[in-house]
């Protein structure tokens, strides 16, 4: 199966959120990273045929998916950034009801929901409402919602906003146990999230895609930009005025700093393997702020 983005655009009046957009995806997990306002959700909505494009195209296998209709609809599963749920509804009733929307038969759909909601760890808790599930619990219930017709493509918009550690970490397993045979597009602006279950890093900036590789390789366009220094505090506080900061550590009088930049910002830097969060950094250097990452 193969998910084609054709010099995809979406405009509102004078703003382009989306740019003559363009990349192929097969089986594995897609990490979508770009800054609030990259214009991430607007693509997803046009991949899931909910928005329509100003110009462009979405193929699955050469077919556009407008014309696909519901046949398309089968094969996609999508939790939206902002997931509704039924709040007086059990974990239970909600997953069945939507099973019914699909269409499963009430035998298959009992299956079904038994099997998501392990997955989900929620099974032990679906006889629960769901107004009583914390943050994460709900996230991991939208996850098994997407999942209920079993999609070979899977959309995840922001899926981990707001969720603690634990929680992310959790959600992380579960994508990576899915993954095997489907497409998944997952978005987000913490790194954390996708740097060790992606296959494929996308990153959209300004409505375009900036940069696309596989995740091994995508930091090595970096390669020579970040570097390591060790500095006393008046000296670290004109670099940081300069350069962004990736991480920043208080030891023994003196400061340690990883700094992302195309020049050696002082005499004493050592050169570095560069990572995720870097090439995000580097992306997005004018949104950053120089905010300071203290550990």
């Amino acid at each position: 199966m193969e998910l084609t983005i054709n010099r995809l655009s979406k405009h509102y009046g004078n703003k382009i959120a989306v740019d003559c957009f363009e990349t192929t995806m097969t089986d594995g997990i897609y990490a979508l990273l770009g800054a609030n306002g990259a214009g991430k959700t607007t693509l997803m909505r046009m991949l899931c045929d909910v928005l329509r494009p100003t110009s462009g195209e979405v193929l699955l296998d050469g077919i556009n998916i407008s014309v696909m209709d519901e046949s398309y609809r089968e094969l996609l599963g999508y939790l939206p950034q902002n997931f509704g749920y039924y709040p007086n509804f059990t974990g239970w009733d909600f997953m069945m009801y939507l099973s019914a929307l699909k269409g499963l038969p009430k035998i298959t759909a009992a299956r079904r929901c038994e099997e998501l909601l392990q997955l989900a760890g929620l099974y032990d808790v679906r006889g629960k409402k769901i107004k009583t599930y914390s943050g994460g619990m709900r996230q991991r219930i939208g996850i098994a919602q997407a999942l209920i017709n079993d999609p070979k493509i899977l959309i995840l918009d922001e899926p981990t906003a707001g969720l603690d550690p634990k929680e992310r970490t959790k959600f992380r397993n579960i994508i990576s146990d899915l993954s095997k045979g489907r497409i998944v597009l997952l978005s987000t602006h913490i790194v954390s999230d996708v740097d060790y279950i992606a296959d494929h890093i996308i990153i959209m900036k300004d409505g375009k895609c900036a940069l696309r590789d596989k995740a091994d390789n995508i930091c090595n366009v970096i390669q020579n930009a970040v570097w390591t220094c060790v500095l006393p505090p008046k000296a670290a506080d004109e670099i940081s005025g300069k350069y962004v900061i990736s991480n920043l550590h208080h030891t023994d009088g003196q400061i340690e700093m990883r700094v992302v930049s195309e020049e050696k910002p002082c005499d004493n830097a050592v050169s570095v393997t560069p990572n995720l969060e870097d090439l995000y950094l580097y992306f997005f250097r004018e949104e950053s702020g120089n905010e300071l990452n203290e550990i």
